[in-house]
């Protein structure tokens, strides 16, 4: 019989969550800055003043996303390295009771008592901290988060959904500018919504229309108080 390559299996769970991470920091780097460059459009101001709000926004919507998934999963870093601490404790001063917990867990899942007791004791042969992360803890011992990975991917994911917006506000005549950007953003929050969708196994419609709803949604509103804003001034 033919064993299952589970090492790729697992790469294509861990590259899934990533490849999510990565929609959801484009997404927001599409609509804040679409919704930034529009508003400040909408209250008149020149093409350079745009470009510079839309370029500072940029850099400060992706230093906050990587400052934020930086402190994120540097907290859920520090919380699984204590519990695996406390789990490596527990093995040094009862391993019996820990094999035993082990076992219980497997009989609990619906396997036979006396095929438990011997994956428990094979695994915990093998890898009794690494057993016990994974069964009782749902942590992967030699998969821990990293939280600087998880900063740049959210920087870099943020400001290539950011450019679309800027470049399409830069480079559209005078008279198309708003509309142009709409466009683009729309199409850009359509795409991701399907590739979102996809990786989650699910239709794309309904997704794909939530992400486009809530960005015309959030264009809008500030558009309206770029309009009201500049008409003041």
């Amino acid at each position: 019989m033919e064993i299952p390559h589970v090492g790729t299996e697992r790469h294509l769970v861990h590259r899934s969550q990533w490849l999510r991470a990565a929609v959801l920091g484009a997404n927001d780097g599409i609509v804040s800055t679409a919704s930034l460059v529009l508003g400040v459009a909408a209250a008149g101001s020149s093409r350079s003043a745009i470009v510079t709000a839309g370029i500072a926004g940029l850099v400060a919507g992706a230093m906050s996303m990587a400052a934020g998934e930086y402190v994120s999963v540097s907290s859920q870093r520090d919380t699984e390295q204590a519990d695996l601490e406390k789990e490596r404790r527990e093995l040094e001063r009862n391993p019996e009771g820990e094999l035993h917990e082990l076992t219980g867990m497997f009989v609990e899942r619906g396997v036979r008592p006396e095929i438990a007791a011997e994956v428990a004791r094979d695994l915990t042969a093998s890898d009794a901290l690494g057993a016990h992360a994974a069964e009782e803890l749902g942590i992967d011992a030699e998969g821990l988060a990293r939280p600087f990975q998880a900063a740049w991917a959210s920087a870099v994911s943020f400001s290539l959904g950011a450019i679309i917006p800027l470049l399409a506000i830069s480079l559209a005549p005078s008279g198309a500018r708003s509309i142009v950007t709409i466009v683009a953003t729309v199409v850009a929050l359509f795409a991701l919504g399907v590739l979102g969708a996809r990786i989650g196994g699910a239709g794309w419609p309904k997704p794909a229309a939530r992400v486009v709803t809530w960005g015309l949604a959030a264009m809008g509103i500030t558009m309206a108080i770029g309009a009201i804003v500049g008409t003041a001034v």
